[in-house]
């Protein structure tokens, strides 16, 4: 059964709004366990230039699902986001339910009567780098990515000596991944 936190920024999250949400996202229950208590966290966003954006990140053990849209309109970037979560989940959900098997795990997802056994597809691996973990700070991590051109950057943080990342987001800021060793 999916549970769902509705968070608003900028604007209010009406009764209607909230409805609207609920109706697209209880589409993907069929394809959840019947027993399986799942919370989806909804973020919606209203940006000065009136463009609206939502998020749903939904976490389950060793996954989690996420989605984002921005559009001119509420009510569309939330069915464009049901919409790539629909297909994240036929994608994937093959090769997520033998993975939890394999950990002694109940499966996460459901067959369906609508989908045809669908043959998952191989990852196709094209490159393989080793790489040497310099000890540096986030900002000079950043510094390295951009000087490489890169879409992000795995470092060692001088100051904790684990593994992280930084990586750049659509927005255009940084985000940092810290490990937790």
């Amino acid at each position: 059964m999916l549970k769902y936190n509705v968070r608003g920024e900028n604007i209010e999250v009406t009764v209607a709004l909230r409805n609207y949400v609920e109706k697209r996202l209880k589409k993907l229950e069929k394809y959840f366990e019947l027993n399986s208590d799942v919370i989806a966290h909804i973020n919606l966003k209203v940006y000065p230039d009136h463009s609206a954006k939502v998020e749903v990140t939904i976490p389950l053990p060793y996954l989690v699902l996420r989605a984002e849209e921005t559009t001119d309109d509420m009510y569309r970037s939330i069915d464009f986001v049901s919409e790539k979560l629909e297909r994240q989940i036929r994608k994937y959900k093959t090769r997520i339910n033998r993975k939890s098997r394999e950990k002694g795990l109940k499966d996460f997802f459901r067959e369906t009567e609508v989908e045809e056994k669908e043959k998952p597809k191989k990852f196709d691996i094209v490159r393989n780098k080793r790489v040497d973990l310099k000890p540096m700070d986030p900002e000079e991590a950043i510094l390295q990515m951009d000087m490489l051109q890169h879409d992000f950057f795995v470092f060692q943080d001088a100051e904790t000596n684990g593994t992280s990342v930084v990586y750049r987001r659509n927005d255009g800021r940084y985000g940092l991944i810290e490990t937790n060793e």
